[in-house]
């Protein structure tokens, strides 16, 4: 990266060797001898368990276990296989590559997994009672989202189906051995790239069925459709008991596009023929899980009504879609993950209420128990996971908290829990990390009751003063919980406080509270976010004069609105934001949604809507010192929305670091190294505004 301005623009290699050598403010002594606060590299020792899939008799669980290389700098999968009891914990591949989607045989005699291991991803088959493994597919795309037939004897999966790239006009052809360029890409689709991806092949995911043998595979779904889920929609689908039909969830609409939320349920006949339509409203349907004996489906959706959050209701119908109820309507909260009992008496799945993440049961009349809590995938706070079920009605599913890393656990229908996998025991029997404990408050604006979480440091000694951090969760629709979190321990091992919170428009506290931020955000989550900083001031053991503010994404957006309606923070770090609203919505890969569900139309049509909501509109009222950090392959936020931030408060003479991260899509953790530097950055641009106050 060229410098730009040699007194506030630094290179990344530059940022990341001067803010790894400087604690943020004061070195933290640990508890006793044998453990210390978690360090920066320890990133690389970190591992999750993610995917567990239990096998139909319960006596197996297969999961996939991620790590990352420290001489690489690169991360990567494989698949394990450990017994319900914990015992037999063993790889099933290994190496520096990718492997996923652990998918076990109706009869459990096999094992289904997707590998990278000799370049291409392939479908791989391991049997249980050799260990042998061989690769039955000869794919020339990559292939995603495995299920197995009933009958044991196919294995569907999606892939895509290319197309030749759009062209217009005919250049002529290049003499031989000349080297042109490469030629210019054109594209006629509304999302021709898209966050994590880049830049979308041409064509279509596809549905397809291969042997279990091996051989050749075939085409279920035709069309210029993606049938086998696109972008963050995924694919979702079920087979009939029969293992004749496939149930799909699909938007077929011409302008598919436009109306990303759109899908209903298809029936596709393995013999061909034209898909039989099951259902027909405004809204998703999807999710969908056909019952043991094929007479009934039950799916997730709802009406569309264009707000921002929507609950996604459980539904029940006949196989032909018709006789239509939701299942535990009460609830008040988004149902997912569904799975069928093997008696088909009862559906499983999984909701989130108050950040936390529990496991439940569902049967036909509508009533509903929990049987878990507390599950959670990956490295960070946000609420979600995935757990599978035994013909025998036990579970597999990931355990998280906050002394918890995205463990394996087991549970029965009588309520017995058990964590049989502890990837990171040798590491946090060596590290001190900071206690998490939940707090309540009431907002400012309206006495609306607001979540939180404290983070306390290592060695933390109430009579003592410590910095605070504000840390705020993107989406703006999504929700933290007390799982643990690498990047705000991280914080708290520097010697801070990190408060974490879910302020209105989160989700998981229903839908009047997801939806007071519909066609209104940011605003007044300014007050639920403000009162939590004073809620936290209250308990003592804060230092006032040391108040500092970050947040990622929807987090960066809210971090903006903060220091641009107060300056009682220090320093702010301003991660991946949305600044100019206009532009957001004509440059993000997912325009057609956040237009739709986010605004009440066109920016030209709404002006004083968008005004009232900018963050360039408010960067006038900045004084606070700000660093904004955005990876250069970021299309979910794109690096012109921090360029636009960073001049907007550079040309009125705010401090100001603008730090742009090569390779790096929304949420900088491609690299570990580059996930290293986003926290040691933030430690870096704090410490060196821990020393005076901001002028005001």
């Amino acid at each position: 990266m060229r410098l730009i301005d040699q007194a506030f623009i630094f290179s990344y290699s530059v940022l990341l060797v001067l803010f790894l050598q400087v604690p943020l403010f004061s070195p933290l002594e640990a508890q006793n001898e044998n453990r210390s606060p978690l360090q920066l590299m320890d990133v690389f020792d970190l591992k999750t368990a993610t995917d567990p899939q239990i096998s139909p008799d319960g006596k197996m669980i297969a999961y996939v276990r991620n790590w990352a290389d420290v001489m690489t700098d690169k991360r990567f999968s494989n698949i394990w296989i450990i017994n319900a009891d914990g015992s037999g914990h063993r790889p099933v591949s290994t190496g520096k590559h990718q492997a996923y989607s652990p998918r076990w045989s109706p009869g459990g005699e096999k094992l289904a997994f997707i590998s990278t291991e000799k370049g291409s991803s392939q479908i791989y088959l391991r049997w249980t009672d050799t260990g042998e493994i061989a690769t039955i597919s000869n794919l020339t795309k990559s292939p995603g989202n495995l299920k197995w037939s009933p009958n044991g004897k196919m294995i569907s999966f999606s892939m895509l189906v290319p197309e030749a790239p759009l062209k217009v006009g005919e250049l002529p052809s290049p003499p031989e051995g000349a080297k042109w360029a490469a030629p210019a890409k054109v594209t006629d689709k509304l999302i021709f790239r898209f966050n994590g991806v880049g830049e979308i092949e041409p064509g279509y995911n596809q549905l397809f069925v291969l042997s279990a043998e091996g051989g050749k595979e075939k085409q279920i779904t035709f069309g210029d459709y993606h049938h086998g889920g696109f972008a963050y929609s995924g694919a979702s689908y079920d087979w009939t008991p029969d293992s004749k039909s496939i149930i799909l969830a699909v938007n077929r609409q011409d302008n598919w596009e436009d109306n990303l939320f759109e899908s209903e349920l298809y029936e596709f006949s393995l013999a061909g023929g034209e898909p039989k339509q099951l259902t027909n409203r405004e809204g998703p349907d999807r999710g969908v899980a056909v019952s043991p004996d094929g007479k009934h489906l039950a799916y997730i959706g709802f009406d569309d009504r264009y707000q921002g959050y929507q609950v996604r209701q459980l539904h029940l119908a006949d196989r032909d879609g018709a006789n239509v109820k939701i299942l535990g309507k009460e609830l008040d909260r988004s149902v997912y993950s569904l799975r069928w009992a093997a008696d088909g008496k009862s559906i499983y799945a999984l909701f989130d209420s108050e950040g936390k993440t529990k496991l439940a049961k569902f049967t036909l009349d509508g009533a509903y128990e929990i049987l878990a809590e507390g599950l959670g995938a990956g490295d960070l706070a946000y609420s979600g996971g995935n757990f599978s079920v035994s013909k025998n009605d036990v579970f597999a599913f990931n355990i998280s908290n906050p002394t918890t890393l995205s463990e394996v656990g087991i549970s029965t229908t009588k309520g017995e829990v058990k964590q049989i996998t502890h990837l990171n025991q040798d590491l946090f029997n060596q590290r001190e990390l900071g206690k998490v404990e939940e707090i309540w408050w009431e907002s400012s604006k309206d006495k609306k009751r607001i979540q939180g979480w404290i983070i306390k440091p290592p060695g933390f000694d109430a009579n003592k003063k410590y910095p605070l951090i504000l840390e705020i969760h993107g989406g703006p629709f999504a929700a933290y919980g007390p799982n643990f979190d690498s990047e705000k321990q991280l914080m708290a091992a520097s010697g801070a406080v990190v408060l974490y919170t879910n302020p209105r428009g989160s989700t998981s506290y229903g839908e009047e509270f997801g939806n007071l931020i519909h066609h209104a955000y940011p605003g007044d989550d300014f007050y639920d976010l403000n009162s939590g900083v004073d809620a936290v001031i209250d308990k003592g053991y804060i230092d006032e004069d040391q108040l500092y503010v970050t947040g990622g994404s929807g987090g960066g957006v809210l971090t903006a609105w903060m220091i641009g309606h107060t300056d009682r923070f220090r320093a702010a770090v301003s991660f991946y934001p949305v600044i100019n609203w206009e532009s957001f919505n004509f440059t993000a890969d997912i325009a057609s949604r956040t237009l739709k569900y986010w605004f009440p139309g066109m920016p030209w049509e709404h002006p004083e809507n968008y005004r009232k909501r900018s963050l360039l509109e408010i960067s006038k009222n900045v004084k606070t010192p700000t660093l904004i950090m955005t990876g250069e392959e970021d299309w979910r936020t794109p690096m012109s929305e921090s360029e636009q931030y960073y001049k907007a408060l550079k040309l009125q003479g705010v401090e100001t670091v603008l730090v742009r991260v090569p390779g790096e899509p929304h949420g900088i953790r491609r690299r570990p190294s580059h996930f290293m530097s986003k926290i040691s950055t933030l430690r870096g641009w704090f410490e060196k505004y821990s020393g005076k106050k901001v002028k005001p």
